[in-house]
């Protein structure tokens, strides 16, 4: 049975995975991969029906957080973006459109929902 803190776990791992990926490293001029920093993006219900996953985002903010202060992954700092999608299909659109095309960000991490991840 999984538990939220085992799909933390889970969802953390792969994104270190795909940060110490080989090619990763030479992908130094992908969007939002810098020699210094890898910028992800990702949408949470920081507000609206589901807010109370929030928890979730700030507790995936605070983990890089972490993993920044000791280092980074591979030396390279990692800048999770987390925008406020409200549990809103066209919001999450919105949002998304945001940290593609604005924040140029290397890829979408880990956002909260099967309506949102649909839209």
């Amino acid at each position: 049975m999984f538990t939220r803190r085992s799909l933390l776990q889970g969802s953390l791992t792969a994104a270190a995975a795909l940060a110490l990926r080989p090619d990763a490293a030479a992908a130094a001029n992908a969007p939002g991969v810098t020699d210094t920093d890898i910028k992800i993006g990702q949408t949470m219900p920081y507000s609206g029906p589901a807010s109370a996953y929030g928890a979730i985002g700030r507790a995936e903010i605070a983990y890089f957080r972490m993993i920044n202060e000791t280092g980074g992954v591979n030396g390279r700092k990692i800048n999770l973006v987390s925008l406020d999608d409200g549990y809103s299909p066209p919001r999450t659109v919105e949002q998304i459109r945001r940290l593609v095309e604005e924040e140029q960000v290397a890829f979408i991490f880990n956002s909260l929902g099967t309506p949102s991840n649909s839209a």
